[in-house]
């Protein structure tokens, strides 16, 4: 007779269930109270996903359908499959990080009431680093336009000092170009504060790119309070605005997302960025790039899972990895000990 075809068929939808619960009572059995939420984009999908801020475990995830986009209604429903997986537990939400997108304050207001929301510090951050490498890029180009028109041919009489001219002026443009960096750097050393100074020499502006950005990274010190930070901010906004040219290009200096990220001042847990679920976004992209069948709905909600069950064993599998190496030294140890004794013997 042909062996038995009983239990050989995969479990499918249920089995899925089943792990998820499961895996759902083993990282909430640790959960901090704080998590980051955000959105990955996969060709036609949308991954929704809420991790952990402190233990950097995905908590709970969902793949919309091909081509359809998230919305503040499809969010608010996702949130609370997540508040009634923490109210099974009696477990309670004290602080949600998230970029700076609109999808997300309307759904955590409707689900979660008065949680502390806070908004990526990086994400903040970055946006007005470009716009200070934009003005930077701006009085660079001003500086190539500005340099005096010289014909053909050999400079002689005159010309000689228009083409010094015109050379100082591209060299001026070329550092500043080499070292943009510095107008944006969050610590700058004695000798490239020196190198900062000379090539912003004679321009006003640069001068006030680089305060103004020492100002903002103050306004992120864990030192001072939310109260404190933001009169810091009104008077960084009305020194801004004196500047025509510069509060045309800091517009983000009057976003209210600014006032949002500086929420986690008062309170010390509160993780300022949303790193964890970045960077489980950035693991997922980096396996899509080496596995191409993970293209469907049902294969990515499986591969998803997968890494889930993978997170969750990780503390058992480095534990069984450090007693297999301290028995692994305590025999050699004592093998080593008994043939001292043999040759002494």
């Amino acid at each position: 007779m042909p062996p038995s075809r009983t239990g050989w068929r995969a479990r499918g939808k249920k089995a899925a269930i089943e792990a998820q619960d499961e895996y759902l009572d083993r990282v909430l059995a640790r959960f901090s109270g704080y998590i980051a939420a955000d959105e990955l984009y996969d060709g036609p999908f949308c991954v929704l996903s809420i991790v952990d801020n402190h233990t950097f475990e995905r908590l709970i995830y969902e793949v919309l359908p091909a081509g359809e986009s998230p919305t503040a209604e499809r969010i608010e429903a996702f949130f609370r499959r997540f508040k009634e997986a923490l109210d099974a537990r009696g477990l309670t939400l004290r602080g949600i990080t998230t970029d700076g997108s609109p999808l997300y304050p309307e759904p955590i207001a409707a689900v979660f009431g008065a949680v502390d929301h806070q908004i990526c510090e990086f994400h903040i951050l970055q946006d007005i680093i470009k716009a200070v490498l934009h003005a930077v890029a701006a009085v660079r180009k001003g500086l190539l336009a500005s340099r005096p028109a010289l014909g053909r041919g050999r400079p002689s009489g005159e010309k000689r000092r228009i083409a010094r001219q015109r050379k100082r002026l591209t060299q001026r443009s070329s550092e500043l170009f080499r070292h943009r960096h510095l107008f944006v750097q969050r610590q700058l050393t004695d000798s490239e504060r020196r190198k900062l100074k000379h090539i912003a020499r004679g321009q006003k502006d640069l001068q006030t790119l680089r305060e103004i950005m020492d100002e903002v990274y103050r306004l992120f010190d864990r030192r001072c309070r939310m109260e404190t930070a933001l009169r810091k901010l009104a008077k960084l906004r009305t020194r801004v605005a004196r500047f025509k040219t510069l509060g045309r290009i800091l517009k983000k200096l009057s976003h209210p997302n600014l006032e949002k990220a500086l929420t986690f001042l008062d309170d010390r847990l509160l993780p300022p960025t949303s790193n964890a679920v970045e960077r489980s976004n950035r693991r997922h992209r980096k396996m899509q790039k080496s596995i191409y069948c993970v293209r469907t709905q049902e294969h990515l909600v499986g591969r998803i899972m997968l890494d889930m069950l993978r997170d969750a064993r990780a503390r058992a599998r480095l534990n069984a990895s450090r007693l297999l190496h301290s028995t692994r030294n305590q025999l050699r140890a004592e093998s080593a000990l008994s043939r001292r004794r043999g040759k002494a013997a």
